[in-house]
């Protein structure tokens, strides 16, 4: 070994010969240091021990080995990309600057707004931009996936694990970092804008935002996973979340949506439902004061008292008020879809 070598750099590559530039040198020389250790005395002494080791151990059923082994790679790869995760500051520490700098951003443009009919809209298009922006920011990600990819390519090749553990590792990884980004975010900007001053409201909006940045992240997977390289990935994911800020609701309200766009990516558009449920959760159960003189931009039950009941502004998008457990699961199963595609992806790439 040469002076001032990393012992287990030397041995990894003195063992390993499928990235070596001189395949055949490094292959004959790993077949001499076998033929040398088979004939040594040392050898032989280790073979009778481990033999009668072996005779005297009772060994496991196969398919409880086979079941250890798996689970026990898929908790390995968590340990360790926990450990790259929190010393890894692209991946989650700038990330979590970035969405500290948006929601100082967003909490101080729309900054302490009354509850009346002149900032309904300002409430509206502050909910589409957390939503919208939140989403779009975890292009991000990009470079972090695309250097764990590589690194899982090298491992698959060596036998090591298979895409399933490879992305459930990952998956499960980024489930407390988004949370508390989200919580993070959340307290900035939801108190500063001065949303629904209620508890549950504000774990709603939490909840929300969480299926949001989880979504966003799964999407940014599935396309690093179909495409690894950075300035593609980054460009499809640019244009998706493009795509789907122009079809969730806000830019054109959906019963007036054309229907191609509507019933062809509207319905399948994680921001949709995003959008949905944090304005149900502004509007359901909230109520705003009219202008001056009674003067009401929508009429409601409330007319008489000078106020506007937050469920007028649903109505004019036809959104309600009884299916939000609902929105919740079509974003699971739109979370889940990604992430299997990616898995797809992951299965069909052999190289």
């Amino acid at each position: 070994m040469p002076l001032y070598t990393n012992p287990a750099e030397f041995v990894i590559q003195l063992v390993n010969t499928d990235f070596s530039q001189r395949a055949d040198k490094s292959a004959d020389f790993l077949t001499y240091l076998h033929n040398s250790w088979a004939e040594s005395t040392h050898a032989a002494a280790l073979s009778h021990a481990t033999a009668s080791h072996s005779a005297s151990a009772s060994p496991l059923p196969r398919h409880a080995a086979a079941s250890a082994n798996s689970v026990s790679i898929t908790l390995t790869l968590i340990h360790r990309s926990f450990i790259k995760s929190h010393r890894d500051i692209v991946a989650y520490g700038i990330r979590i600057a970035m969405y500290m700098g948006l929601a100082i951003l967003m909490g101080t443009v729309w900054l302490r707004l009354d509850a009346t009919q002149s900032n309904m809209q300002n409430f509206t298009n502050a909910i589409f931009f957390g939503g919208a922006f939140m989403s779009f920011m975890a292009v991000a990600y990009i470079p972090s996936y695309i250097e764990d990819l590589l690194l899982f390519t090298q491992e698959r090749a060596n036998g090591l694990y298979g895409p399933t553990a490879f992305m459930i590792a990952n998956f499960v990884i980024g489930l407390p970092y988004l949370a508390l980004i989200t919580i993070l975010f959340s307290v900035i900007s939801y108190w500063l804008g001065n949303f629904n001053p209620t508890a549950k409201a504000f774990w709603t909006w939490v909840l929300w935002l969480f299926l949001d940045l989880l979504a966003a992240e799964s999407l940014v997977v599935l396309l690093a996973s179909l495409i690894p390289i950075f300035v593609v990935a980054l460009a499809a994911t640019a244009f998706a979340n493009g795509l789907w800020m122009c079809v969730n609701g806000f830019m054109v309200q959906p019963k007036t949506l054309n229907v191609f766009w509507r019933y062809v990516f509207h319905y399948i558009d994680y921001q949709a439902y995003v959008f949905r449920g944090m304005m149900v959760n502004e509007f359901g159960s909230r109520n705003y004061r009219c202008g001056e003189g009674c003067q009401c931009m929508y009429p409601s039950a409330l007319q008489e008292q000078c106020m506007i009941e937050g469920k007028a502004v649903l109505a004019q998008y036809e959104y309600n008020t009884e299916h939000a457990g609902k929105y919740v699961g079509y974003m699971i199963i739109i979370i889940l879809a990604y992430r299997l595609l990616g898995l797809l992806a992951l299965y069909l790439r052999k190289h």
